[in-house]
């Protein structure tokens, strides 16, 4: 059975820095890409980043520049270091896992149950 599992989420001020991680089990990891999204209330899921089996690397435009993903296929684990966080940032952060590298949240076949993360003003 395949888990995800998030954690590192919490409340934040504006500027600062959180790293969130999802460990992963019931799979190969290395054969999967993985992705971050995030979801605020009355809003769409909205991809935040991803990471190929290889190590590439994408990002959507809002956390460009400022977020950072990797992961550690030894420890089956995946990271995103957020920093200079924004209020805009405040949702629930999913991590989720697939064959192939994307942006798409419905063709990402496996989910966590997501983190809150709060900044505030």
């Amino acid at each position: 059975q395949v888990q995800l599992v998030e954690s590192g989420g919490g409340l934040v001020q504006a500027g600062g820095s959180l790293r969130l991680s999802c460990a992963a089990s019931g799979l190969t990891f290395s054969w999967y890409a993985m992705g971050w999204f995030r979801q605020a209330p009355g809003k769409e899921r909205e991809f935040v980043a991803a990471i190929s089996r290889s190590g590439s690397t994408g990002y959507g435009e809002s956390v460009e520049g400022r977020f950072t993903i990797s992961r550690d296929n030894a420890e089956n684990r995946m990271y995103l270091q957020m920093n200079s966080v924004i209020p805009e940032d405040t949702a629930v952060y999913y991590c989720a896992a697939r064959l192939d590298m994307g942006t798409a949240y419905r063709e990402y076949d496996y989910w966590g149950q997501g983190t809150q993360v709060t900044v505030s003003s």
